[in-house]
């Protein structure tokens, strides 16, 4: 007699590795149309998708966002000045070929993404002046955002 042990193959296993196969595979595909799904779900690629696009990246480089210690905000004035530019010269290049709305939110959101921009200047300005350094993680006091 050997001391090998028997190995008994119980008949359902296959049966069992094939149902789990089957249940992960149907959810790999609701996770698949789950997914579609949401790609679906963004808002159209018009004129107002871009303009909100370009605003939101200025208002962004504007102080929208805490930096990553949460000590502050994330400023970045050369950014934001871009986003800007790109909604003015985006204005000018589409002047009498815009519907009164789309005009309208242009003519609104760009003075006051520039207003916003010279006041966070001059901010920045004064706390640089007063010997803040704003890269040293001191917090930018930013009237109408959140403090962090």
């Amino acid at each position: 007699m050997t001391d090998e042990p028997k190995i008994q193959v119980d008949s359902d296993w296959k049966a069992e590795a094939q149902a789990e196969k089957e249940k992960l595979s149907a959810a790999a595909e609701a996770a698949v149309e789950e997914n579609s799904q949401k790609r679906q779900a963004l808002p159209a690629a018009d004129f107002k998708g871009l303009m909100g696009l370009l605003a939101s990246q200025a208002i962004m480089g504007l102080g929208a966002v805490q930096d990553r210690e949460g000590r502050g905000v994330m400023v970045d004035l050369e950014g934001a000045r871009f986003a800007i530019d790109l909604l003015v010269v985006l204005q000018e290049k589409t002047k009498g070929n815009l519907e009164e709305e789309e005009q309208k939110e242009l003519d609104t959101i760009i003075p006051e993404l520039q207003s916003r921009f010279v006041q966070i200047s001059e901010l920045i300005a004064q706390q640089a002046a007063s010997g803040v350094d704003p890269q040293a993680g001191e917090s930018l006091k930013i009237p109408g955002m959140p403090e962090a």
